[in-house]
C-alpha cells in the first residue's frame, strides 16, 4: 500500500509538470476546441481551448510505468513489472487511436478525422489483441465474478472472448460520450479506476494496485487543468486512453459486469444517446433536450459545475456500493 501512495505521488507531479510543458505546445500548434453551434450556448466560450491532452496522460503513465519496471525488476519482483506491461499497452492502443483521431481533425484540419469504421477497427484490433493476450498469453481463464451473489461462473471461451471484446468497445464509447464538460470525464474515471485498485489492493493483484495508482495519479494531475474553466481538453486522445484502463482493468480482476454499477454515469450517458436517436428516428421528437445526458442538464439549467459534482457524487456511492457487493 505505501508503494501504491508513493508511485501515485510521484505519477501527479509528473503529470502536473508533464501538462505545463504540453499545454503551450498545443497552444502554439493551434489543436483549439471545436464547439457545435446546436450545443449549449455557454459552450461557445470554449473555442480555441487547447485539445487532445490526453497525451498528458499517456506520455505520464510511459514514463511512469517504464522506471517501476525497472525498479521492480531490480528489487526481484520481475513478475509483477512484466505483467504492468500489457495493462500499459491497451492503455497506448486505445489512445494512440483517439490520438490519430484528433490529430487528423486539429493539426492537419480534417474536418472528418479519422473515419468511423476505421476507428472501429483499429478499436477492435486493439481489443482483440488483449483479450486473446489474457486468455491465451497469461491464461487468466474466462471464469467471471458475479456480483450481488459474490460467485464466478466459468464462460466457454468461444463466448468469453466476444463478450470481452464487447465491453471492451462499449466501456470505450461510454466514457468518450461522458467527455464534454470540463472535468466531467477525467473526475468519474479517476473515481471508477481508484474503486478497481481499492479491488486490485484487496484481492493482492499488484499489478492492478500499482497500474492503477499510476493512471490515478496521471488523471488527477491532468484534472489540474482540466477543471471549469478548463485549460485543456482531454479529446479522443483522453477519453478513448481512459475507456481503455477502466474495461482492461475490470476484465484482468475478471469483474467485467461490475461496471454496469461502479460505471453507472458513463453507461446512462450511452443509453440517453441511444434513447434519443432511436426516438427521434421513430417520431421526429426527442426525449431529452440533447444527448448525452449531461448536456440535457445543462440546458435545463444546471452549471457545469453542479453536473460534474452530482455525477461524481453519484459515481463515487455507487462505487461504494460496487466494493460491498463483491
Amino acid at each position: 500500500m505505501d508503494f501504491e501512495i508513493k508511485v501515485l505521488l510521484i505519477t501527479f507531479f509528473i503529470s502536473v509538470v508533464c501538462g505545463l510543458i504540453t499545454i503551450p505546445i498545443l497552444k502554439k500548434l493551434k489543436v483549439g476546441q471545436i464547439e457545435r453551434d446546436d450545443g449549449p450556448a455557454s459552450h461557445l466560450k470554449k473555442q480555441g481551448t487547447p485539445t487532445m491532452g490526453g497525451i498528458i496522460m499517456i506520455i505520464t503513465s510511459i514514463i511512469v510505468v517504464t522506471f517501476t519496471y525497472i525498479f521492480l525488476t531490480m528489487t526481484g519482483n520481475e513478475v509483477v513489472g512484466k505483467k504492468l506491461l500489457p495493462l500499459l499497452l491497451i492503455t497506448i492502443g486505445f489512445g494512440m487511436i483517439g490520438f490519430v483521431d484528433d490529430f487528423k481533425k486539429l493539426v492537419l484540419k480534417n474536418t472528418d478525422g479519422l473515419k468511423p469504421k476505421f476507428k472501429m477497427l483499429g478499436l477492435l484490433i486493439i481489443a482483440v489483441v488483449y483479450v486473446l493476450f489474457l486468455v491465451y498469453g497469461l491464461q487468466i481463464g474466462t471464469d467471471t465474478y458475479i456480483p450481488i451473489i459474490k460467485t464466478y461462473i466459468e464462460i466457454p471461451v468461444y463466448l468469453y472472448i466476444p463478450l470481452a471484446i464487447i465491453v471492451l468497445i462499449a466501456t470505450t464509447n461510454a466514457v468518450n460520450l461522458t467527455d464534454g464538460i470540463d472535468g466531467l470525464s477525467s473526475s468519474i474515471s479517476a473515481i471508477i479506476i481508484t474503486c478497481l485498485t481499492v479491488i486490485g489492493i484487496n484481492n493482492q493483484i499488484y499489478e492492478v494496485s500499482i497500474f492503477g495508482s499510476i493512471i490515478i495519479g496521471a488523471v488527477l494531475g491532468f484534472l489540474m487543468f482540466n477543471l471549469h474553466p478548463a485549460k485543456v481538453f482531454m479529446g479522443d486522445t483522453g477519453s478513448l486512453m481512459l475507456g481503455g484502463v477502466i474495461s482492461g482493468i475490470a476484465l484482468y480482476l475478471k469483474m467485467p459486469l461490475l461496471l454496469l454499477i461502479i460505471a453507472l454515469i458513463p453507461v446512462l450517458e450511452t443509453l440517453s444517446v441511444i434513447i434519443q436517436v432511436s426516438y427521434y428516428k421513430k417520431t421526429g421528437n426527442r426525449i431529452f433536450k440533447m444527448a448525452p445526458l449531461h448536456h440535457h442538464f445543462e440546458l435545463s439549467g444546471w452549471k457545469e459545475n453542479k453536473v460534474v459534482v452530482i455525477f461524481s457524487v453519484i459515481t463515487l456511492i455507487m462505487c461504494f456500493i460496487g466494493l460491498k457487493i463483491i
